[in-house]
């Protein structure tokens, strides 16, 4: 019998990207394929409506939306009118959300085995402040498009499928961080001026009733997460879906440096004890060594306060932020300790004192394996190139990677640009990154606990 053309190249694209898969999932294609993927070879890809997807983002643009940006920071009056909207598209798709006690929207699509742990997609629609229109939203607008798509192709699961809307990502994860009973500081103030306690009732939870939030290890099977990349890789090399090997670990140092406030006029050059010419030191010495190692570690000094902050008066102190960043825990430890030596050497030729305070420390969470090579072989599929990069920046993936398996799937973002009211995804891409979202889901269901 003679295949269709249609199926033929998309059972081809397939096979190409088996030798990919093959080296996550720990060899076996020579002697015959492997469990995981031999289903995916069964039946053509299925087909999300991006479109939906797509009109859903455009109409959501409006909300929050300012002179300046997008503003939904979390609990503010536009998060709050987003949720809303967000909680009409899942009645629109035909789920049926509720909220938790932390403020996240779930919505639950029975599996044909009640025994069987929830598969977990979703993302988060707060936003940065004056940020763009992509970041969350297309992951869980992209999410709910993927329910949908099973609902109305008659694609019943093995699993239960958990639609989630984490609340407050931007403000540090935190509805992922209770979902998995990680500490919060419930008394902690958001950029909207709303305390996490407050913003919790505000979103519909119920901070007196937090632990039946948190869910128990054992009854999440996997965490899918779809994104924009908010780098420029995929966006420069043309590939349509980036596989992320892991969400970088990260620390925060607040840096003060202390000298002697003096005249700018009667003090001669040779014996200041200049802050700011410390600084401005420590900032260049800081980015060549970052420079100086390969690979794609990253550091950044992204604020800087000078005291007394006058044009005459030398300055006596200033203080300022290290952010940096790295997959490799070991490298971000090593980089940190050096980043302190580099502060003590400028200290002695500069007459300074340099005190370091680590504000944040986190470590890299790692995708799961099994879940790149369903998410390479769905996409191949599908006939789309994939990439495999890490994610430099946070998400609620995260968090559940402490409590499952955790994937995630990146579409371009169009100039690498994010958290910027000129964040831009092309919407062939979005449809893209849903029908990845919406296949990988189906070969984790037959996957696992098979």
């Amino acid at each position: 019998m003679t295949l269709p053309r249609r199926r033929f190249v998309e059972q081809a694209a397939t096979l190409a990207a088996l030798p990919f898969v093959d080296r996550w999932l720990g060899g076996g294609l020579g002697s015959g394929l492997p469990r995981d993927i031999d289903p995916l070879l069964d039946a053509a890809p299925l087909r999300a409506d991006g479109a939906w997807v797509n009109a859903a983002l455009a109409r959501f643009d409006a909300i929050g939306r300012t002179a300046s940006g997008i503003n939904r920071v979390a609990y503010s009056e536009g998060d709050l009118a987003g949720r809303a909207f967000t909680l009409d598209l899942y009645r629109a798709a035909g789920l049926t959300p509720r909220i938790d006690a932390a403020g996240n929207i779930i919505a639950r699509v029975a599996g044909s085995d009640p025994r069987l742990p929830a598969i977990v997609i979703g993302s988060h629609v707060d936003s940065v402040t004056d940020g763009g229109n992509y970041d969350g939203p297309v992951g869980t607008f992209g999410a709910i498009g993927a329910a949908r798509a099973l609902q109305a192709q008659g694609v019943r699961l093995r699993h239960p499928l958990d639609v989630v809307c984490w609340q407050n990502e931007e403000g540090g994860t935190i509805g992922s961080k209770l979902a998995i009973g990680a500490p919060v500081d419930l008394d902690g103030v958001a950029r909207s001026g709303k305390t996490i306690r407050e913003g919790i009732t505000l979103t519909g939870g119920d901070p007196s009733r937090l632990a039946e939030a948190v869910r128990p290890r054992g009854s999440v099977a996997c965490y899918l997460e779809l994104h924009i990349e908010q780098g420029g890789n995929l966006d420069r090399s043309g590939t349509p879906i980036g596989v992320v090997l892991g969400i970088v670990g990260l620390k925060w140092f607040e840096v003060t440096i202390d000298g002697f406030a003096n005249h700018a006029g009667a003090t001669p050059m040779d014996q200041r004890q200049d802050a700011m010419l410390a600084a401005a030191k420590f900032t260049i010495a800081v980015n060549e060594a970052i420079r100086l190692e390969p690979g794609r570690q990253v550091a950044t000094v992204g604020r800087v306060v000078a005291l007394p902050n006058t044009r005459n008066v030398i300055a006596g102190q200033v203080q300022l932020t290290v952010d940096l960043r790295d997959l490799d825990a070991a490298k971000v430890a090593r980089f940190a300790a050096r980043f302190q030596q580099i502060g003590r050497e400028i200290g002695a030729a500069t007459n300074t004192t340099f005190t370091f305070r680590e504000a944040t420390s986190s470590e890299p969470a790692m995708a799961d394996p099994r879940v790149m090579g369903w998410i390479e072989a769905s996409a191949g599929a599908l006939g789309l190139g994939t990439q495999r990069m890490p994610s430099g920046a946070g998400h609620d993936a995260q968090e559940m990677a402490h409590l499952c398996p955790m994937g995630m799937i990146f579409v371009p973002s169009v100039g690498g640009i994010s958290h910027s009211p000129k964040e831009f995804s092309r919407p062939q891409d979005i449809a893209n990154g849903v029908d990845v979202l919406l296949n990988t889901v189906m070969g984790a269901d037959r996957a696992l606990d098979a």
